[in-house]
């Protein structure tokens, strides 16, 4: 009898929020065999359950070592960032995010919420000042990130607007030749960008990440080629992934009426609303980074053999219905383990006690400073990015 052949995963783009229908299929294996449509030819694994996911992203048999290495993949074009750390194993990996990881944590997050929430009711006062309807893309969910992650790396706020750019290029799915060449030139633009920051403040230290990354490479703790790699990473991702959960989440708050309800009569629930909201959102279109097994390892009852490509899906995993009873439901009260918008194991996601602060900091902000606030279009007439690597908006006119 002849093998039947895996299932072909071609991700499109779904209406606004829609979880993918091939992930929710997925779910009812805990690893199932997928083709992709493009890169090398043949079958590869696919971890979706709650469990599953978590044990692959933490058995160091699993490298993130692929740069290089022919592999099925999502994506007909690739144009991964040279020696990004998401590409090195342990303790590799360590070494890199050690250098900044205490720009990220729960004492350095408590500094600068007030700071933060300043610049956010800076960006609302000129969304108010400019009247109704306003895009709230425009004026608050893209500005802000940017003035937070632009200001911990010490990119000035006129060369701010070329990082946006930037990641633009480099996170949506090439679809040809041009835009190929489009997003290979901004990633050498950020390069050089950066470069040339770190050399500044090599000459003159200044009290941000640049700085720390810098002196870092003096003393020999990282090499210049990993200061690039981190420096573009945390710029890009700091602003289009916040940008886009924190749009996400408002796009929710306007057209939830319940969960609109719940913030209103208790904002001390944001904190909660937050983290469902995290695992409720399927944030990214498909799949993350490949592993590549480095033995033979049995996951969820099933063999996967030495150098055998293995995904996971943490969009998946948060709709686990094992862990999270009706999973499509938005439920603030919700128990059961934490989610995994921002990853497992040793990649788990660098600074996400900064994207909650941001999007907490967002959600109370708007529902008691604008609790009238609403879309000013029907939310089938919201416009949806396309080809992007994280779901969201291109707009959200509101009015007030």
């Amino acid at each position: 009898m002849q093998d039947v052949p895996a299932p072909l995963y071609e991700v499109s783009d779904l209406p606004a929020l829609e979880f993918d229908p091939f992930l929710r299929e997925a779910l009812a294996e805990p690893v199932i065999r997928i083709r992709l449509p493009h890169g090398a030819p043949g079958e590869c694994w696919l971890a979706t359950r709650h469990d599953t996911v978590r044990f692959v992203t933490s058995d160091p048999r699993f490298s993130r070592d692929i740069v290089g290495r022919p592999l099925p993949s999502m994506n007909r074009y690739l144009i991964p960032l040279d020696r990004a750390v998401s590409f090195v194993d342990p303790p590799g990996h360590n070494r890199i995010r050690t250098v900044v990881s205490s720009a990220f944590n729960r004492f350095a997050m408590a500094a600068l919420r007030p700071r933060a929430q300043a610049v956010l009711d800076e960006h609302i006062s000129s969304m108010v000042a400019a009247g109704p309807p306003a895009d709230l893309v425009q004026y608050v969910t893209s500005p802000f990130p940017m003035h937070v992650i632009g200001t911990l790396l010490g990119v000035s706020e006129a060369d701010r607007p070329r990082l946006c750019a930037w990641a633009d290029a480099i996170l949506t799915r090439a679809k040809d030749e041009t835009e190929v060449e489009r997003a290979r030139q901004a990633k050498e633009e950020a390069r050089a960008f950066f470069r040339e920051l770190a050399r500044e403040r090599r000459l003159q230290p200044q009290d941000d990440l640049i700085s720390e990354l810098g002196a870092a490479v003096d003393s020999d703790r990282i090499e210049e080629e990993e200061l690039l790699a981190m420096a573009t990473l945390m710029a890009l991702n700091g602003w289009h992934a916040v940008r886009n959960h924190t749009s996400n989440m408002v796009y929710l708050l306007l057209t939830d009426d319940s969960l609109r309800s719940r913030l209103h009569s208790d904002p001390h629930a944001v904190p909660a609303a937050v983290e469902e909201l995290l695992r409720w959102i399927p944030h990214k279109h498909g799949l993350g980074q490949a592993r590549i097994a480095t033995e033979d390892v049995e996951v969820g009852g099933v063999l996967i053999r030495r150098d055998e490509v293995v995904y996971v899906s943490y969009v998946a995993a948060n709709w686990d219905e094992r862990c999270y009873p009706a999973p499509h439901r938005i439920d603030i009260d919700r128990k059961g383990p934490p989610h995994l918008a921002f990853g497992h194991g040793p990649h788990h996601c660098l600074a996400p006690l900064l994207a909650r602060m941001e999007a907490e900091l967002l959600l109370t902000t708007l529902i008691t400073r604008l609790p009238d606030l609403r879309l000013a279009i029907d939310p089938g007439d919201v416009p949806w990015q396309k080809d992007v690597l994280i779901r969201g908006p291109v707009a959200l006119p509101v009015a007030w």
